[in-house]
């Protein structure tokens, strides 16, 4: 596995060897002594998610408040999609700041979201399956999202805005600049 820091060193992506013949592939999606040695702290995934899509929907921009924020592990099983981590933590030098990754099922690479940043994708290929660990329980209590189309995150979502499916919900979200329900950098990232 190669692991590749972002422009947002706290975001990584994670890029599997792959062994491919005549026969098809095998690749180990997952391994959390590699991670962890990476990371170099403790990661424990407690939940795996999964969804299938067609092109253009948009799912984001999400995240869950303390004590439910979620690290997240992120990858696409077949099509493609643009994957987006958003740096939500109050006082990091990358606040507001965010990451635009594709992922597809040809590709294989993974995008590997710490607790304090709002997540989404938008899918570019029809029948796209996309599945990801995460390291708490979804609490619907907890669950906050950002506007998508939040002009001062500057994200480029690569599909016209007309050809767009969002929720009910992801259409009303607020900007980022309209919510206080956020992460403290030096409390809620380092001593969650």
């Amino acid at each position: 596995m190669n692991f590749i820091r972002t422009d947002i060193p706290d975001v990584i992506i994670i890029e599997p060897t792959v062994h491919g013949d005549e026969r098809g592939y095998f690749v180990e999606t997952y391994r959390q002594d590699k991670l962890e040695d990476f990371l170099g702290f403790q990661v424990n995934f407690c939940q795996d998610n999964e969804s299938k899509s067609s092109k253009g929907v948009l799912r984001g921009l999400h995240y869950q408040l303390a004590p439910f924020a979620q690290t997240k592990l992120v990858r696409v099983i077949q099509g493609k999609v643009l994957d987006v981590a958003v740096d939500i933590r109050k006082g990091s030098s990358t606040f507001g700041q965010h990451v635009a990754v594709e992922l597809s099922g040809e590709n294989k690479r993974q995008i590997f979201i710490p607790r304090g940043f709002a997540h989404g994708f938008v899918v570019l290929e029809d029948d796209t399956i996309f599945a990801y660990k995460v390291d708490n329980y979804y609490s619907p209590e907890n669950d906050r999202g950002i506007a998508f189309n939040d002009e001062s995150l500057g994200i480029d979502w690569k599909l016209p805005k007309e050809e767009l499916l969002l929720s009910n919900k992801d259409t009303k979200q607020p900007k980022l600049s309209e919510t206080t329900d956020i992460f403290d950098y030096k409390v809620d990232y380092y001593n969650d």
